[in-house]
């Protein structure tokens, strides 16, 4: 009988139990998270003076190929061969740098920004944790949630402690 008692008990506490749910806008926190706008910033830097390196070695490169057009005129046909494939050779090793710093450069970008992303989980995990949430759902475009009680909403509160994080 007492453990009857005991069960019954046991379940009704159960049932009373309720989970706490909450839910973020992943959108808003990447677009709003201060270190990841800044990591953008210095990427987006870096793109631009790459593209200006690449403009600039392929107008010194087109003005030598033009010198070298005004030229071939007067050399032997086997000279002015053998001097276009060197030239080819170059251009084609010229671009094939341009194109390997390019692809480095969006690595390195792809590699910060997954950091990011999992810097982000972290810090929903452990607010979701010290809180005492059961889920933190991921809301936003593509995001899991289709509609959520705007006090349900932690966004704002776990993007204030990413940011004053990155800041201190």
């Amino acid at each position: 009988m007492k453990k009857l008692v005991v069960l019954a008990i046991a379940i009704t506490a159960m049932s009373c139990q309720q989970n706490k749910i909450g839910y973020v806008d992943s959108v808003k926190i990447m677009d709003e998270y201060q270190e990841k706008v800044d990591v953008e910033a210095k990427f987006q830097k870096k793109a631009e003076t790459m593209g200006r390196k690449r403009d600039s070695i392929s107008q010194a490169f087109q003005m030598e190929l033009q010198e070298f057009q005004g030229k071939a005129q007067s050399l032997s046909q086997q000279n002015a061969q053998e001097q276009y494939s060197e030239l080819q050779q170059r251009g084609q090793r010229i671009g094939q740098q341009l194109q390997q710093e390019e692809q480095q450069l969006q690595l390195n970008s792809q590699e910060q920004m997954d950091s990011l992303v999992k810097k982000v989980k972290k810090e929903i995990r452990a607010y979701g944790k010290d809180n005492g949430y059961t889920y933190i759902l991921g809301g936003g475009e593509g995001g899991s949630v289709i509609y959520g009680d705007e006090a349900k909403d932690v966004t704002d509160a776990i993007l204030k402690i990413l940011n004053d994080k990155y800041e201190n």
